[in-house]
């Protein structure tokens, strides 16, 4: 059945995303998930990122844990994606797209958001946590602005906290290079609550899940030189990408094809 000829939801008044609903678990009637599947749910929204600079950090977060797993196929990363957990935030997402009328006030996704322990091989257009047997993201990561930045620190924090028990949730003022510290980081306790994570002497944030420490690289990407958010292995190593992976073997090649011409110049001189 195509959603104009369902019964429209009433118009919302705007709520906190961690007012919706119980999120949906996997045990609810087949019938309620047969009208969740009525909806087909929306993968965009036609807006827009605030920023180019916003979509070179996403692209490069996702690029990089990417390389960190080359060969593994049991993780999923997504970024600027929908995620779905309840049928109020579903039926409001699908109603605001649907009327133009509507603010679009809902919660939608995260920046990038990382799930493990799921088939790394299906394609996905966005995350419907009833349609993954319940899995939620584990680590999720925010590029923080002026216009999100107050809703990124409160409302987010404790829909990800409470609703989502996403283990690790990662902020960072990609926007503002005066503001001291640049980079938050939370972990959740056994209590099942934040706890700020705290930096090492480099000011870097250790994810427990991705085995990697998430802090600061100061370069250049997509010809705009600023500080980035990068990845650095357990020793301290900055994580590649593919570009600088591909920059790294020239040089290499380029040095031994240097210390080649030189022994063969050498052993002419000699003959």
């Amino acid at each position: 059945m195509a959603v104009t000829e369902m019964v429209q939801p009433p118009k919302f008044k705007y709520k906190p995303a961690w007012q919706f609903e119980t999120p949906i678990d996997t045990s609810e009637t087949e019938a309620m998930l047969a009208a969740l599947a009525q909806l087909d749910l929306p993968s965009e929204d036609g807006e827009p990122m605030e920023n180019a600079r916003e979509r070179v950090q996403i692209n490069l977060t996702i690029e990089l844990i990417d390389q960190c797993w080359h060969d593994r196929d049991d993780y999923f990363v997504g970024g600027n994606m929908f995620v779905y957990f309840s049928t109020d935030q579903a039926r409001q997402v699908t109603a605001e797209i649907n009327d133009p009328s509507l603010p679009k006030k809902t919660f939608r996704g995260p920046d990038v958001f990382v799930v493990q322990n799921v088939d790394g091989n299906r394609q996905r257009q966005k995350w419907v946590v009833w349609e993954e047997d319940g899995q939620y993201p584990g680590v999720i990561f925010e590029f923080l602005s002026p216009s999100t930045r107050g809703r990124d620190l409160t409302d987010k924090k404790t829909l990800y906290e409470r609703t989502f028990q996403t283990r690790e949730y990662f902020c960072y003022e990609y926007m503002d290079q005066v503001v001291v510290p640049r980079l938050y980081g939370w972990r959740l306790n056994a209590q099942g609550h934040y706890q700020p994570l705290t930096p090492n002497e480099q000011g870097w944030l250790w994810s427990e899940e991705l085995q990697l420490w998430v802090g600061e690289w100061y370069g250049e990407m997509a010809r705009e030189t600023t500080l980035w958010m990068r990845f650095y292995t357990v020793d301290g190593e900055l994580v590649p990408t593919q570009t600088e992976i591909a920059e790294q073997r020239a040089a290499q090649a380029e040095a031994e094809a240097a210390a080649l011409r030189a022994e063969l110049a050498r052993l002419r001189k000699e003959n």
